[in-house]
């Protein structure tokens, strides 16, 4: 926006697009026949003509309609008659939304609207989920500020109770965003240090503990230390206490993996596989974002979050291929990849988080590309040694989009990496990259003695190509929202067994 322009007003409608055998038929949301009501049923005229050609999740553009808008973007929401798709995995009508609404926020701010009404579509919270994410750029340490012209988002057709669900969308994607802030962050700047500033310095009601290396080694994490001491970037671990319910309700503990920048250390990555790798810190920057998320809302749950920090460098003290070191629980490991060093710091923050009595475990980690050959970008990987665990994640990633899909935890995986020949652990499993992401969640459960665990491999929907429409390419901060609907989910339905 050129300076004296007086602000770009938009509007952004809604209408959903039946199909039967008599041809298809339009069902406007409230928000468009409040707006048709006001300017004499224009609106739906035009509707009848470009309706037919417009695929669900596009929008089409008018410019003279109101004089109190410089555009009014109608959308296909599609089918108002779907909901929960078992074969895709998501509820479609919401994310129907997310997608047509996301997309219009895009298409106007291109257009240097800054300033724009939306549609409720019938869901207030996923339509503000698809405004929010849809409208983020990361574009904090670009010097030309016009690309930074902050975006006012209302609420169109306003009623207490909507109002009350637009507020809930609005936070969790703001939680997803900020997540996606953390991992785009450059690792020359988003360094273990600045991570827990950061951290500690959220307008969140939480215990935030900032501990250095002197208390891991008085916590004995070696597995995790031995990894940070190949950085000239001291390690942190940070302890982040969420505490909404009562003192006797027992924590659920998160544990993401941080490492600020993986160079893949001794074992060094090629340099095109290195520039993402700002974002390893991922399961972290999810960890602390659903904590956001949980704290803004006042949840009625108590959460831990762990997230041990530091870099994967390469100096004269990094590990080597065949090291042995010693985790928290006294077990060996054999280092024959120090690429493969997420799963050691996540060890012995594993042991740390039993000492909390939790009601479950969950990690959060970028921890394999296999994952990303296996899933792509089109769910998060589980590993879980509960059943009624996966199935409240499973229920509640319907609702939020942000996909989950089982993956195995069979004991032929375990015998990959038991009984290294220097130790009592490898770090890869013996026959290499075969099923790589379900070798490196059976080691992880070499440091887990809880029966409600949960191992979410990230990697693969680490980044955002073309495979979330509503989110532009970059960083994507998923599964913050799943992760922070599931700590609700999980709390209600323990609460009702003990009833």
């Amino acid at each position: 926006m050129e300076p004296g322009q007086p602000p770009k007003k938009g509007l952004i409608l809604g209408f959903f697009k039946n199909e039967d055998q008599d041809g298809y038929h339009i069902i406007p949301t409230a928000g468009l026949q409040i707006f048709d009501t006001n300017t004499n049923g224009e609106l739906s005229e035009l509707l009848k003509l470009v309706s037919g050609s417009m695929k669900t999740g596009r929008s089409s553009l008018f410019y003279t309609l109101s004089r109190s808008y410089f555009c009014v973007a109608v959308v296909n929401l599609g089918s108002d008659d779907v909901e929960i798709n078992e074969q895709e995995a998501l509820n479609e009508r919401r994310e129907n939304i997310r997608v047509g609404l996301g997309l219009a926020c895009q298409q106007l701010k291109d257009l240097g609207v800054t300033s724009f009404e939306v549609d409720s579509c019938g869901d207030p919270e996923a339509a503000a989920e698809g405004c929010f994410l849809g409208s983020f750029t990361y574009d904090d340490l670009k010097s030309s500020r016009s690309l930074r012209d902050e975006v006012k988002i209302f609420l169109f057709d306003r009623t207490e109770m909507k109002l009350q669900k637009w507020k809930q969308g609005l936070i969790k994607a703001e939680g997803q965003n900020l997540a996606r802030r953390l991992m785009e962050t450059p690792a020359n700047i988003m360094t273990p240090s600045n991570f827990a500033e950061i951290t500690a310095n959220l307008p969140i009601s939480v215990r935030v503990h900032v501990r250095d290396r002197k208390w891991a080694e008085a916590e004995k994490m070696r597995s995790f230390l031995s990894v940070a001491k190949g950085s000239e970037e001291p390690p942190k671990f940070v302890e982040v206490h969420y505490t909404g319910a009562s003192s006797s309700m027992k924590p659920i503990v998160l544990v993401g993996k941080g490492i600020t920048f993986d160079s893949g250390g001794m074992c060094l990555k090629p340099a095109s596989s290195m520039i993402a790798m700002r974002a390893d810190m991922g399961g972290a920057a999810c960890v602390v974002s659903a904590i956001y998320i949980l704290a803004m809302l006042k949840e009625k749950v108590n959460v831990i979050g762990l997230t041990p920090l530091c870099e994967n460098m390469v100096n004269g003290r990094a590990n080597r291929p065949g090291d042995v070191v010693t985790a928290k629980n006294g077990k060996t490991i054999q280092i024959d990849n120090t690429d493969a060093e997420g799963r050691l710091i996540l060890a012995d923050a594993l042991c740390y988080a039993h000492t909390f009595d939790p009601e479950a475990i969950i990690d959060v980690a970028t921890l394999t590309g296999a994952m990303g050959v296996a899933l792509g970008a089109g769910a998060t990987g589980v590993f879980t040694n509960s059943e009624h665990l996966w199935k409240i994640m499973q229920n509640v990633s319907y609702n939020t989009g942000d996909r989950v899909w089982r993956m195995p935890l069979f004991r032929l995986y375990r015998q990959q990496i038991i009984n290294a020949h220097l130790a009592d652990l490898n770090n890869l499993g013996k026959n290499g990259r075969e099923g790589g992401a379900c070798t490196a969640a059976a080691f992880l459960k070499e440091f887990v003695e809880h029966p409600k665990w949960a191992h979410l491999d990230i990697a693969g929907v680490m980044e955002t190509k073309d495979d979330t429409p509503y989110l532009r390419k970059g960083m994507s901060g998923r599964p913050t929202r799943t992760l922070a609907e599931f700590v609700v989910e999980y709390i209600k339905h323990t609460e009702d067994e003990q009833r």
